[in-house]
């Protein structure tokens, strides 16, 4: 977007039309890195019938049943999701998003995500080891979940956000991409996705936006992997875990007070 070769307020289907007649059709790119798209789609990890089950197992991340007749690959998969309700609604966390944001960049830039990410960003961070994605049986990347890497190389990453998109000498990524990340999403449509644990927050670009006192903000995985910035206490936290729940939502009681408080500490060390 920042190039000027993907328009935010065009529809997917533009990029994409094998997606026109799905969920996806008439959902504008903003609506897709925003979370903000109507889709018959449950994130709920407790349940066993959620279609974030029926997503991973099309793309082969998790084992299929016995018998198994459903899509095969992750692209066949997003074909078939249904909306429920209008674009543009409140925020809704759900994975399948960033999968169809994949095949978009993936249209646009004629190659794949992991290509993209290789040649734009990881191979300019001075990264330890290499990094990888979960691909399906036709050699799609998961854009919703599937990259593996090393943690120090999760927090040069991590690094690089806090430092406006800058890392050894050079600059990344636009400034004006992390600027619009860190100014955050519309705080009226967060609320109803129902975060107790996250009053005044907002989501924007695929990232989840405290807008806090220090203008943190962080990219959240599931099991309570987490990057999570802070600008004003200068502090990037990478963390992997493998919490027994899935939701954030079990562990950010004890996580979010924690990443405050070492904030706090480093702020008050530097103005000693």
């Amino acid at each position: 977007m920042a190039e000027g070769k993907l328009d935010e307020n065009a529809l997917v289907s533009k990029y994409v039309p094998e997606l026109k007649d799905s969920a996806f059709g008439d959902a504008t790119i903003r609506q897709l890195l925003d979370m903000r798209t109507g889709l018959r789609y449950s994130e709920n990890y407790a349940d066993p019938k959620a279609e974030v089950f029926e997503h991973v197992r099309a793309g082969g991340v998790l084992p299929r049943p016995p018998g198994y007749q459903g899509p095969q690959t992750f692209y066949e998969f997003l074909q078939t999701v249904k909306k429920e309700g209008e674009h543009g609604g409140a925020f809704a966390y759900k994975t399948v998003n960033s999968d169809a944001l994949g095949w978009v960049i993936r249209r646009v830039t004629g190659k794949s995500v992991g290509e993209n990410l290789s040649e734009r960003i990881w191979t300019k961070l001075g990264m330890e080891q290499d990094a990888y994605f979960s691909v399906d049986s036709a050699g799609t990347e998961f854009a919703g979940g599937g990259l593996n890497t090393g943690l120090r190389d999760l927090a040069r990453f991590g690094e690089m956000m806090r430092n406006g998109g800058r890392a050894n000498g050079q600059q990344v990524l636009p400034a004006a991409v992390v600027d619009d990340i860190k100014k955050g999403g519309d705080r009226a449509a967060f609320p109803a996705a129902s975060y107790p644990l996250l009053p005044g927050w907002s989501y924007r670009d695929m990232w989840w936006v405290t807008n806090n006192a220090n203008g943190a903000y962080a990219a959240r995985g599931v099991h309570g992997q987490a990057i999570y910035v802070d600008p004003k206490a200068e502090m990037v936290i990478a963390r992997y875990a493998s919490f027994p729940m899935a939701a954030n939502a079990f562990n950010d009681p004890t996580s979010l007070p924690a990443y405050q408080a070492i904030a706090e500490h480093l702020a008050a060390n530097s103005r000693r």
